[in-house]
């Protein structure tokens, strides 16, 4: 796994070969509100039944035709109010539904989109998209505008280097974001208009093989605090062999320094699991000499087979000084579990395939449709 923070690595890499995969992931948080979104935009969905099936059968020659990547394109958008899901959304197609550059920044899928402005260093996000199977539809217009970002290169050094390409893309660790959110539902016509002022987070992920054939699993999460403002990412590889990656940034917000340490010992504990939710470990130690980092995966936001997020109650220890209560957000991905014929068909239940019906997509939807009228 290779990480850069080089901002000409966010535009579109064009990836042809087969199970190659390339995202750009946004998120925002308003701890006053409890409003938090993640908006996520594919080239390659390498999370989709459908590519991992085509995928498989072209691997073992049941069939001559090759996936493309871009045929398996896509946009989520999730909304959570105080640790409740709001809107679930996935969607992917063929290429004709997206559109890109080799040359600007910037994804298209159908009317949804995201551009960037060089010379405000901000991105601009429209979001336009129905969803009949909950019978809604969602607009959006949001603006990250950056107030950070860092200077950090790391190879992957396992096998002297001689690894197939994934990489991430540390782009933006802190942004500020505004805009508005509404949700309108398609039977009576009422809506909800959501203001947001949160505080935002972006990076971009590719890699040119299936994921599940060269990582094991890994954790991520990202928190803002008064004193310090914090990112961690650690990779397992399939290849047990291969050296995990773990990497802890810390920003202090008093005297605006930056601290990367890539050497970090990682421990896992409290691992939980169950069927439509990977094992995992629901605590975490990080420790660099007189740093120590504790994550507890408080309270799940999203589940899937091979993925959680979570949000996270976080304590800093640092030079004898010992900092609690900070609040963050986590994630846990298996992409292993990807490899489960049983779990793909589950996973179907959550991504609308366009030109697709799915009778398990419509029963999940119906649920969530139904519990949210409860709700009400």
């Amino acid at each position: 796994m290779n990480i850069t923070t080089k901002l000409d690595h966010e535009l579109w890499h064009n990836m042809q070969d087969p199970g190659a995969y390339e995202w750009w992931y946004f998120d925002g948080e308003d701890t006053e509100s409890g409003l938090s979104f993640v908006l996520i935009w594919f080239s390659g969905f390498p999370f989709s039944p459908y590519y991992t099936n085509h995928y498989e059968k072209w691997k073992t020659s049941r069939t001559s035709s090759a996936p493309l990547p871009s045929n398996y394109s896509g946009f989520s958008f999730q909304l959570y109010e105080n640790g409740h899901e709001i809107v679930n959304f996935i969607k992917e197609g063929r290429q004709e539904l997206f559109q890109s550059s080799i040359t600007d920044i910037g994804v298209t899928f159908e009317k949804n989109r995201f551009t960037h402005n060089a010379l405000r260093d901000e991105y601009t996000l429209d979001i336009d998209f129905s969803f009949p199977a909950r019978q809604k539809e969602i607009t959006a217009t949001l603006l990250f505008k950056v107030r950070r970002r860092i200077i950090y290169e790391k190879k992957d050094t396992n096998n002297n280097g001689r690894v197939p390409l994934h990489q991430w893309l540390l782009s933006v660790p802190k942004a500020h974001v505004e805009g508005t959110i509404t949700i309108t539902e398609q039977r009576s016509g009422t809506f909800r208009s959501i203001p947001v002022r949160a505080t935002g987070y972006h990076d971009h992920n590719l890699g040119a093989v299936p994921m599940q054939e060269y990582i094991s699993r890994w954790y991520w999460g990202r928190a803002f605090s008064r004193q310090f403002d914090l990112i961690y990412y650690v990779v397992y590889f399939k290849n047990n062999d291969y050296q995990p990656l773990a990497l802890l940034v810390l920003h202090d917000n008093l005297t605006q320094k930056v601290i990367i340490h890539d050497t970090v010992s990682f421990r896992e504990s409290n691992f939980r699991s169950g069927l439509f939710s990977p094992r995992h470990s629901r605590d975490l130690d990080l420790h660099y000499e007189n740093i120590r980092l504790k994550i507890h995966h408080d309270r799940v936001l999203d589940a899937g087979p091979f993925y959680l997020r979570f949000t996270s109650a976080i304590s800093l220890q640092r030079e004898g000084q010992e900092i609690e209560g900070i609040r963050g957000i986590s994630e846990f991905l298996n992409p292993q579990r990807l490899q489960s014929k049983f779990m793909r068909f589950f996973t179907c239940g959550r991504i609308w395939r366009d030109g697709k019906s799915s009778i398990i997509y419509n029963s999940y939807n119906g649920f969530k449709r139904s519990l949210d009228w409860n709700n009400q």
